[in-house]
C-alpha cells in the first residue's frame, strides 16, 4: 500500500507523546521531503481533555478511547505510548490485528508479552517497532538488527537505567549518602515517587530481556535472572571503588557462550575497571558495550531517557514505517525465536567483592574464612575499616574467580554466623 498522506494516532499523550507531536510538527518540512509524503498528527488519546499540555492541539483531535485509535481505519501507523501491560496490551494487540503499524517505547510490555505481539504482527500483517524502549535515544535495537546482524554475541553489557546512574554518579562525585541524592532525584524528576523499579534493578532487567531477545533470539523472563539493586551502596563501597581504580555501575549483563548455546541474563552493581569506557559515562546517560564475533567491541553512549531522546527514537521508528509502508508493506524480516538454555549458575565465573558488618572481637575473620573455604570460594584480599555500628567492624574482602553458585552459597552460610551483623553486600568485579 503506497499513500500520500500517512496518518499517525498517539495514544497517550504524556512527556514522550507530547515531544513526538512537538517534534514533528517542527521538522515536519525535512521529514515530508525526506519521505515524499505528508505526515498527519490525526488523532491522539487521552486520560483528561482539560489537562493543560506544552503542545497546541486542536480540541477535535483528542479522545479518551485509545482502542478507537487503534481501531480507526484511517488511521496508518499507532504510537502506543501508554505505559503498563494492561491497556497497552489490548491496543497494541488490536491495532496490529488490523494490520497496522505499531511504534511503541514500552519496555514492560514488550519483555512480558514480545512473543504474543510478534505473533500479531506476523499473522495480521501488522509490524511492531520498538527502539525507544531501550536506551532511550541509542538506536542499539538498530544496532542489533540491522548494523551487527552478520555477528553473534558473546557478551553485552551496559548501564540501562538513568536514574541508578545518576544516583551513584552523585554519590561517588559528593559523598552523600544514597538517600539523600535519591530524595533529590525525585524533586529533580530523574527518580519516580516509588523508585523501587529503578533502584532495586527491575527497569533494568526488562530492558536487558528486549536486548537478550534481539541479539540470541530467546525471551530470558525476569525470573530467570539474577536481579540486584543499588540500594545497599554506601560511601564504604565507593571509597573502596575510587582508591582500587574502579567505579560502581548498575549493569546489565547478557552473555552467551558460542559453543554451546547457552545465554544468561544479569543484572547487578558491578565494580568497573575505570579504564573501561562505560566505567565513564555518568550521570542520566546510558551506555552499551556490544562485542561480535566479527566486529569485535562496539560501544554506544548516549540520553537514556527524557522526553526529546525518547521522542528521537519513536520518530525515527515512525520513519521506518512510513517507509514499509510505501514499499508496498514488505513484511520486516521475522525476528528468529530459538529456546537457548540457560547457563548453569556455576558456569557463571568472576571475582566478587563482599563488605560485611562484623562483631568487633577475635576470631571473627578465622569464622569467615572457614565458611568461604568449605564452598571453595578463595579470599584474594582483606581490609578492615570502622564500622557507623557500635562495637562493630567493617570487613572487605575480594575474592579469587569463583562462580554464581559458589558465591550464593556463600552469603547464606555467612548470614547464619552471629558474629555477621546485618545484611553481607555483595558486587561483582567486572573482568570483561
Amino acid at each position: 500500500m503506497s499513500t500520500s498522506t500517512i496518518n499517525i494516532g498517539i495514544c497517550g499523550l504524556g512527556t514522550v507523546g507530547q515531544g513526538v507531536w512537538k517534534h514533528i510538527e517542527s521538522n515536519r518540512a525535512a521529514l515530508e521531503s525526506r519521505l515524499g509524503v505528508t505526515l498527519n498528527l490525526a488523532r491522539a488519546s487521552v486520560r483528561d481533555l482539560t489537562k493543560k499540555r506544552s503542545v497546541r492541539i486542536a480540541a477535535s483531535k483528542f479522545t479518551t478511547d485509545p482502542l478507537s485509535i487503534a481501531t480507526d481505519p484511517s488511521i496508518h501507523i499507532v504510537c502506543e505510548l501508554i505505559g503498563g501491560v494492561t491497556l497497552a496490551r489490548e491496543v497494541t494487540l488490536a491495532a496490529l490485528k488490523a494490520g497496522k503499524t505499531v511504534v511503541s517505547a514500552n519496555k514492560a510490555l514488550l519483555c512480558k508479552h514480545g512473543p504474543e505481539l510478534f505473533a500479531a504482527a506476523r499473522k495480521h500483517g501488522g509490524h511492531f517497532f520498538f527502539e525507544a524502549s531501550v536506551a532511550g535515544g541509542i538506536p542499539i535495537i538498530k544496532a542489533l538488527r540491522e548494523g551487527l546482524v552478520a555477528n553473534r554475541f558473546k557478551l553485552i553489557y551496559g548501564i540501562l537505567n538513568g536514574t541508578c546512574n545518576y544516583i551513584l554518579t552523585r554519590m561517588e562525585r559528593e559523598g552523600l549518602s544514597y538517600q539523600a541524592i535519591l530524595a533529590e532525584a525525585k524533586v529533580l524528576g530523574y527518580a519516580e515517587a516509588d523508585e523501587s523499579l529503578d533502584v532495586e534493578g527491575w527497569d533494568t532487567a526488562h530492558k536487558a530481556s528486549i536486548l537478550a531477545f534481539l541479539a540470541h533470539g530467546t525471551w530470558v523472563p525476569v525470573e530467570k535472572m539474577l536481579v540486584e539493586g543499588i540500594t545497599q551502596i554506601t560511601q564504604a563501597d565507593l571509597a573502596f571503588a575510587r582508591e582500587n581504580g574502579y567505579a560502581i555501575k548498575l549493569l546489565a549483563v547478557i552473555t552467551r557462550e558460542i559453543d554451546t548455546g547457552e545465554v544468561f541474563v544479569r543484572v547487578h552493581p558491578t565494580l568497573v575497571p575505570k579504564t573501561k569506557v562505560l566505567a565513564n559515562v555518568n550521570e542520566v546517560y546510558n551506555g552499551i558495550s556490544v562485542t561480535g564475533d566479527v566486529v569485535g567491541e562496539t560501544v554506544y553512549i548516549g540520553r537514556g531517557a527524557g522526553q526529546d531522546p525518547t521522542a528521537s527514537a519513536v520518530i525515527s521508528d515512525i520513519v521506518d514505517g512510513v517507509i514499509l509502508l510505501n514499499r508496498g508493506n514488505t513484511h520486516l524480516p521475522e525476528l528468529a525465536e530459538t529456546r537457548a538454555s540457560l547457563t548453569p549458575l556455576q558456569s557463571i565465573t568472576g571475582r566478587y567483592y563482599l563488605r560485611l558488618e562484623v562483631k568487633d572481637e577475635p576470631g571473627v575473620l578465622a569464622k569467615i574464612s572457614g565458611a568461604t573455604a568449605k564452598l571453595h570460594v578463595s579470599i584474594a584480599s582483606v581490609l578492615q575499616r570502622p564500622s557507623d555500628m557500635p562495637g562493630a567492624a567493617s570487613l572487605i574482602l575480594t575474592t579469587h574467580k569463583s562462580n554464581e553458585k559458589a558465591i550464593r552459597a556463600t552469603i547464606t552460610r555467612l548470614r547464619r554466623l552471629s558474629s555477621v551483623l546485618g545484611e553481607p553486600v555483595l558486587l561483582r568485579i567486572a573482568d570483561f
